[in-house]
């Protein structure tokens, strides 16, 4: 089958096409004839080898894919067979995520997400790994008493993938929202599909300030640190006392350096990636949640790129280079 696979660590060019075996469905398993899959900044840093798992080589990436169940294994349900599904993928043993970069892909049947009525298969891989994590983190907040109607939010990276998502489901439940991301396509995303109150550009320099201003001085109660790195310890400076702050992106270089201690001497909360580190049946229930709020209208992912199996070097490199807006994804066939 066609696939994308690297056999040396490096940059995008180590992705090239490659001819794979045909993956085998044991028991509990499925195998899909993938139409989509969904690309995130992670999987660049596992290419550079800089990523939180080194997998051994050569390696087919891919964390989570769209598309027809093809072949059932042992035990799993008749009622599958063909319908139209997306799931994270299952790796080789010892890996954590891969092999989504081929035309099948082997998943667990315990964690397919059916489409409701009504939802597309692009809208639906571009919530294979946003739309858990997102719904996860915006119950945390709900659940911790700061995320309220009125309350404050900052988003960092807010015209990504997941960005794009807490910032609508930030808005629904009352919430003032600040966007923040880099350039004037990314802001006007956010400001206008997105419904965000305020857009700052955190590529200024004294965007904290502009922050701050916008929260007439107070600060923001809520800060979701998609960015990570400086952007993410600077957006500390924005906090109002007994804020929270959910440290869960590292694109820029690694997530935020914000300790505990100097979160208790700011007198706010610090939650970290330890938030989206999901059992697999929990994935499967937020999924769920995520595919039905998009098809009754009250979330929509945003799919701003999407390129052939055989570009993935090319979607790697836009991702890196911070061109992309909201989702990217392959198209295979």
């Amino acid at each position: 089958m066609r696939g994308m696979r690297m056999r040396r660590f490096g940059g995008p060019g180590v992705l090239e096409p490659a001819e794979l075996p045909d993956p085998v469905a044991g028991p509990g398993e499925v195998v899909i004839e993938v139409s989509s899959v969904d690309v995130i900044f992670m999987e660049t840093q596992v290419r550079r080898g800089t990523g939180f798992f080194t997998p051994p080589l050569p390696y087919v990436p891919g964390g989570a894919v769209g598309g027809r169940v093809a072949v059932l294994g042992e035990g799993v349900e008749a009622a599958w067979a063909g319908r139209t599904v997306v799931a994270r993928t299952l790796a080789p043993e010892g890996v954590p995520a891969g092999g989504g970069y081929a035309a099948r892909a082997r998943c667990d049947a315990a964690a397919l997400g059916a489409l409701p009525p009504g939802l597309g298969l692009r809208e639906a891989t571009a919530l294979a790994h946003d739309g858990p994590t997102a719904v996860r983190l915006f119950d945390n907040a709900v659940s911790g008493g700061s995320l309220r109607a009125g309350a404050r939010v900052l988003v960092l990276a807010a015209a990504g993938g997941m960005g794009a998502l807490l910032v609508q489901l930030a808005k629904a439940a009352g919430a003032q929202v600040i966007a923040a991301a880099r350039g004037e396509r990314k802001l006007a995303l956010a400001a206008g599909e997105l419904g965000a109150d305020r857009v700052v550009d955190y590529s200024l320099p004294d965007w904290t300030d502009r922050v701050r201003r916008a929260t007439g001085g107070r600060g923001v109660d809520v800060v979701f640190d998609g960015a990570g790195g400086k952007r993410g310890y600077e957006a500390l400076e924005t906090t109002a006392p007994g804020a929270r702050f959910s440290a869960h992106g590292a694109p820029g270089g690694g997530f935020a350096e914000v300790t505990a201690g100097l979160a208790a001497e700011r007198g706010i909360t610090l939650a970290g990636i330890e938030q989206v580190q999901f059992a697999p049946d929990e994935h499967k229930l937020l999924l769920d949640r995520a595919l039905f709020e998009t098809a009754a209208g009250r979330l929509r992912p945003v799919v701003g790129q999407t390129y052939p199996l055989e570009a993935a070097a090319e979607a790697h490199e836009a991702l890196e280079s911070r061109t992309t807006l909201g989702k990217t994804l392959l198209t295979v066939g």
